[in-house]
């Protein structure tokens, strides 16, 4: 079947518009427990009810089956929704349906992934991403364009050509439409150099090490440095849970601030047991000689 693509602001606007597009009036069936807060107080039940659509819950909390779904769906059901939790978890006693499964139900079925995961990465092997979701049936995808991609902020619509043509169409379009400096940063990031998220998934540990004992020992002579193992999470509202293995510099803790407020380059670390670490897996290599230079900048207005 022809796949399509379109683009708007951020996340919410994606399902926002695929809401007024294919829903206005009508019920969207929904498991209780993917009735999920984006941030900053807003809800996904909110929202899609703020453009015209009825909320069909299904489930509990913590589980949900195909059956719940299946006898949920009627002349009134506009499309099946499945919210991905990317910013927490759920842990126990739970169960969820899976894209394929749902499929089998007889409305479309939208599929929110949230972190913009385009395809499956090793390191996030819970993380669902658009690639499999249409692979497996999903008629539309809705992803921020940010977070795990590690774009701008947008919103991403992809799946049937036809339902994306719709949304394109659609009055609402025109007023969550993005400029063009972001198309090109969307294109950068999918065409051009790997971006800083996508390279700190990559990175392997022993480099992070080998990079934090050479930092470690060009600051020696003015701060007690030493070179650590570390944990990184991928934050971004992303990957809740999971851990990267990294290393960083760890340095005494009152360098924290002459380093946060330095003139040349801030440097932001976390202070953890007494020290003051930064890891590498946020630093760039090509950035090493500038952090050298700013910890030696900090050390010495201390002193």
């Amino acid at each position: 079947m022809p796949a399509g693509a379109h683009v708007v602001n951020n996340g919410a606007a994606a399902l926002a518009l695929v809401t007024s597009a294919l829903a206005v009036g009508r019920e969207v069936v929904v498991a209780r427990g993917e009735l999920v807060e984006i941030g900053d107080g807003f809800r996904i039940p909110e929202l899609l009810e703020s453009v015209g659509a009825r909320l069909r819950e299904v489930g509990t909390t913590n589980r949900v089956r195909v059956d719940d779904y299946a006898a949920a769906v009627g002349d009134e059901t506009a499309f099946v929704l499945k919210v991905h939790p990317s910013n927490f978890r759920v842990t126990g006693f739970t169960s969820s349906v899976p894209v394929a499964e749902l499929t089998a139900l007889s409305v479309p079925l939208v599929v929110d992934i949230g972190s913009g995961l385009l395809a499956a990465h090793p390191r996030l092997p819970d993380e669902p991403d658009a690639a499999t979701a249409l692979r497996d049936g999903a008629d539309l995808v809705t992803a921020s364009g940010d977070k795990l991609l590690g774009g701008p902020q947008c919103g991403l619509m992809l799946g049937r050509a036809d339902l994306v043509e719709r949304l394109r169409r659609h009055p609402l379009a025109r007023a969550l439409r993005v400029d063009k400096l972001t198309l090109a940063a969307l294109e950068a990031t999918l065409r051009g150099p790997t971006p800083p998220v996508a390279a700190a998934l990559a990175a392997d540990a022993a480099d992070l090490r080998a990079r934090a004992e050479r930092l470690a020992a060009a600051v020696a002579d003015v701060a007690a440095a030493s070179a650590v193992a570390s944990v990184a999470a991928v934050g971004g509202g992303g990957a809740p849970g999971v851990e990267l293995p990294s290393a960083a510099v760890s340095l005494p803790h009152d360098l924290a601030a002459a380093l946060r407020t330095d003139a040349e380059l801030p440097v932001v670390g976390r202070v953890e047991g007494g020290r003051l670490l930064l890891d590498l897996v946020a630093v760039a290599p090509d950035d090493d000689a500038a952090l050298v230079a700013a910890v030696r900048r900090a050390a010495a207005g201390r002193g």
